[in-house]
């Protein structure tokens, strides 16, 4: 067993080589740029939603109240005729990249702190590097990735958006891995 307590230096090196890499990836390389598609005539939807002035939060749409209103004809109606959606209002203005960045730094170290804490509870100071390889990044690449499905599984996410963050959440596991294998107490 290795303490948590001697993890620290492994842990945030490899937040911070985890937070370089996701930001070259999502600033120099193409393949995120269609996440997301374009609403066709998004002008006159962002018209049509302005006056009701929804509050930021997620959203879904039809929603009934209950088990009994999903069983409704009328409830059936408006899931036939459409359209059926789940929305993320976010508020109006430019998104804080300050703030999106720090929260994601921090999750960055939550994830990196679950990693060590599986790893040093399974090997000793002075473990292997591909014994601490494999522990630390199949808990980075769990804590990176496999909750990215559900949203796919659930919410119709795109599949290709979820595989390739999930590709991503790959690279960032096998760098934490790497650091950690470095960087284990000997």
């Amino acid at each position: 067993m290795t303490a948590l307590s001697s993890l620290w230096l492994p842990i945030l090196v490899s937040s911070v080589f985890v937070f370089v890499a996701s930001s070259l990836i999502h600033m120099l390389l193409p393949w995120h740029k269609g996440d997301y598609r374009k609403v066709p005539d998004q002008d006159r939807v962002m018209e049509a939603l302005r006056p009701f002035g929804i509050a930021p939060g997620d959203y879904m749409l039809p929603r009934c109240s209950n088990m009994q209103e999903m069983r409704s004809p009328e409830y059936l109606d408006k899931l036939k005729k459409g359209p059926v959606a789940i929305l993320t209002v976010m508020p109006n203005g430019m998104m804080s990249m300050a703030r999106s960045m720090t929260l994601w730094f921090l999750y960055l170290v939550v994830v990196a702190v679950f990693a060590a804490y599986v790893a040093g509870r399974a090997l000793p100071v002075g473990a292997r590097y591909l014994s601490v390889f494999r522990f630390v990044g199949a808990t980075a690449f769990i804590g990176y990735s496999v909750a990215l499905w559900q949203m796919s599984i659930w919410y119709r996410r795109a599949w290709s958006t979820t595989f390739k963050a999930t590709f991503d959440g790959l690279i960032f596991a096998l760098l934490t891995a790497g650091t950690f294998g470095w960087l284990w107490p000997r």
